[in-house]
């Protein structure tokens, strides 16, 4: 079985993770890494590093098949919800509605919701029980009431089945090490740092702390049973702050506490009420507070002697100094780039330097390397070369300013600069937009290739244990081809081979729809020892016979009750349904999702084949029957007597022929005094010998007889044939 867990690299999503890890299941983790931690999770699974609001989660859903999602993902800090509401309703409510609309799209049967004791706000009846009217006093507790509501109204609207539990303060190992954590692992941290433990208020505030093996505990056991709605998960027990320092005391030593003012959104008192929980899931925590906290420390302390051996000792160069060495590095360049440029042009004669001016040279260099701010200050430092230039050749600096040629040279290298500089920029500035792109499609690329290659994996799985099943493709090829037949009669002989054999089915029947839709009629069946299936059903009395004609779903008796199919599908033949197809005895391992999957394409395939015979039925009713009569031609009546023999040898299915004498005229319009009495699944016909011959579908000698008794009164005179060679 697969399960889904959001948030899984987190605190408590790595303890749920692991939990159904163990339990068996394929666990596969969503989660961004914005509070989580991949060293939380040393089992195998399947990751994808995505936030929960990602399109790319359908990906996910449609490579993987999950049984359970378990929606732990969330913005998870209360002060932070205050200072930004709008992060935690994008973080809280956006993932959880992708989730639920692809759970629902997906198939998923299960869906479970990580809520929060923050829904309650302040209550003064304590512990809260879940019929508490919800008042949050934060925006992180408004959005999980939110989310409770989505959760309800995709159950109603969507038959997703989902259940919500209100988490009160969960602590335990992996929590602070990645993102916010709880009071526990802040006062844990700060005492293994040897650092004032900060209250916030006077310490009598209480809260009510479940250890997250609990927790993880009771989100598995939920997670197969039929639990939906809300419930609280907790110890149902309040503990002080002041409490929680004095345990961790008697576990640390000396620890200084500092109080400071209460901040926005905290409540003064919390405990839930477990005993909804504890009663409807058989479920009681197992850990004290004091039994948690010392997990919790040890946890901690051992994650703290790791880090302080792996700290490696600073280095000169931290990351600021290098920083600042990387911004000066182009002004270093440029300065000696306008050095060689002023030797060149003051200590150099030579022709080619008259002719060619350097100091546009420099411009252009340094605009091609570095664009427009460096380009800027070449300008400038060419400009006062120029100048010192034309004072060396005895000219006044005011003069230069009335002078066209200075003004030219001066016009000449600012647009220069401007222009190598810009399109310098410009061009970086596409490069490094493309280059986004292009990490952007490597990242799609990656993820895509990491879902096909587990799509990949799954199929070849599939591949072989389909290959190596007793329902493999070709086994269905080779029984179902027994359906390729235009006439009904051997189909419904045939539907019941096929079923038999495939469902590993001990008892199978299929029922036509009568002309009133009211009523089903017993067409083909199979008979177990000690199995009765009724030969007529009223529609409206059966709960089977309405899902399947009304509803036209696939209908599975799972509360096993007696008298009730297991399984019943109706048969479709021109988009209303023609017959009921139904399963009512197999091996209680045989009766499976896939087996109900399996019967679900069965009887499609038997709508296909049925559809045809009747369309062909319909299209040859001419060459059927006698023209003007309802009676069946001989060498049709023979094909549908050889069917009923066939279906008798194979399955027990009796049926009875009456001979109303030679056929002559006076016989044919007796016909249809005969066919008014008789039921549809019934059939008139010419025999072998030129008899008009009654063939009584599914009856014994008893049904047999009643059915002259019934014909006698109307003065109709029949007797039993005595069936021989050409039936046979």
């Amino acid at each position: 079985m697969n399960v889904l867990v959001t948030g899984g690299y987190g605190f408590i999503g790595s303890f749920v993770a692991e939990r159904f890890y163990k339990e068996g299941y394929e666990v596969v983790i969503i989660d961004n890494l914005s509070a989580g931690d991949k060293r939380n999770v040393n089992f195998k699974h399947k990751s994808y590093l995505l936030p929960v609001e990602d399109r790319r989660c359908e990906e996910v859903f449609r490579s993987t098949r999950f049984d359970v999602v378990v929606h732990l993902a969330a913005h998870a800090d209360v002060a932070a919800s205050m200072d930004n509401p709008r992060l935690d309703a994008e973080s809280n409510l956006l993932g959880l509605v992708n989730m639920l609309n692809l759970s629902h799209k997906y198939g998923v049967r299960k869906f479970i919701f990580a809520s929060s004791a923050a829904v309650y706000g302040q209550s003064d009846r304590l512990p809260v029980a879940e019929t508490e009217a919800c008042e949050p006093v934060s925006p992180y507790g408004l959005n999980k009431m939110i989310g409770e509501t989505y959760c309800r109204k995709w159950q109603e609207m969507y038959g997703l089945e989902t259940l919500c539990f209100r988490f009160s303060n969960v602590y335990g190992p992996h929590q602070g090490r990645a993102g916010a954590g709880g009071v526990v692992s802040a006062f844990i941290k700060a005492a293994l740092a040897s650092q004032d433990l900060v209250v916030y208020g006077d310490g009598e505030q209480t809260r009510d702390f479940i250890y997250v093996e609990d927790v993880a505990d009771a989100v598995y056991r939920a997670s197969y049973s039929g639990l939906t709605g809300v419930y609280n998960l907790s110890t149902g027990k309040e503990s002080s702050v002041n409490e929680l320092i004095g345990e961790l005391r008697s576990i640390h030593g000396t620890l200084v506490v500092k109080y400071m003012d209460v901040r926005p959104g905290d409540f003064e008192r919390s405990a839930l009420d477990n005993r909804n929980i504890k009663k409807d899931l058989d479920w009681s925590p197992k850990y004290s507070l004091q039994e948690g906290l010392r997990k919790t420390y040890e946890w901690h302390a051992a994650v703290s002697a790791s880090a302080k051996e792996a700290k490696a000792p600073a280095r000169f160069g931290s990351p600021g100094l290098r920083a600042a060495f990387k911004a000066v590095v182009p002004y270093a360049e440029n300065l000696l780039a306008f050095a060689l440029t002023a030797w060149l042009m003051l200590s150099v004669r030579d022709s080619w330097i008259d002719i060619l001016d350097l100091r546009i040279v420099y411009i252009l260099l340094l605009g091609i390397l570095y664009g427009t701010r460096q380009s800027l200050v070449a300008v400038a430092l060419a400009t006062l070369l120029f100048i010192y230039e034309q004072l060396g050749n005895g000219r006044e600096l005011v003069s230069l300013l009335y002078d066209s040629d200075f003004l030219f040279h001066l016009t000449v290298y600012l647009f220069v600069g401007l222009v190598v500089g810009y399109s310098v920029e410009r061009k970086n500035m596409i490069l490094e937009s493309m280059g986004e792109q292009l990490e952007a499609l490597k990242e799609k690329h990656a993820f895509l290739t990491d879902v096909y290659h587990e799509t990949r994996k799954v199929k070849d799985e599939l591949q072989q244990r389909v290959l190596g099943s007793g329902d493999s493709f070709g086994k269905i090829y080779s029984v179902t081809k027994s359906l390729e037949s235009l006439e009904p009669e051997q189909i419904f002989t045939s539907t019941v081979t096929v079923l038999e054999s495939l469902m590993k089915a001990k008892g199978v029947s299929i029922y036509t729809v009568d002309r009133s839709g009211n009523y089903l009629r017993l067409a083909a069946h199979s008979y177990p020892d000690d199995l009765v299936i009724p030969k007529s059903v009223r529609v409206e009395s059966e709960p089977f016979a309405r899902q399947a004609l009304h509803d036209r779903k696939l209908f599975v008796n799972t509360e096993l009750e007696p008298g009730v199919p297991l399984m019943a599908a109706p048969v479709i033949s021109g988009g209303k349904p023609v017959a009921v197809v139904a399963i009512h005895e197999m091996e209680f391992e045989h009766f499976t999702l896939y087996h109900q999957n399996l019967f679900s394409v069965l009887v499609g395939l038997v709508s296909s084949a049925l559809s045809r015979a009747l369309s062909f039925v319909e299209a040859t009713e001419n060459k059927r029957y006698i023209e003007g009569t309802a009676i069946l031609k001989p060498e049709v009546f023979a094909e549908i007597v050889a069917a009923k023999h066939e279906a008798k040898a194979k399955h027990g299915i009796e049926y009875v022929l009456l001979s109303a004498g030679p056929a002559d005229d006076a016989r044919q319009e007796l016909s249809r005094e005969i066919s008014r009495l008789l039921r549809e699944t019934d059939y008139i016909g010419i025999g072998e010998r030129g008899e008009l011959m009654v063939l009584l579908s599914n009856s014994g000698m008893e049904e047999a007889a009643s059915v002259l008794e019934r014909l006698g009164r109307n003065g109709i005179s029949l007797r039993v044939a005595e069936e021989d060679g050409p039936y046979v």
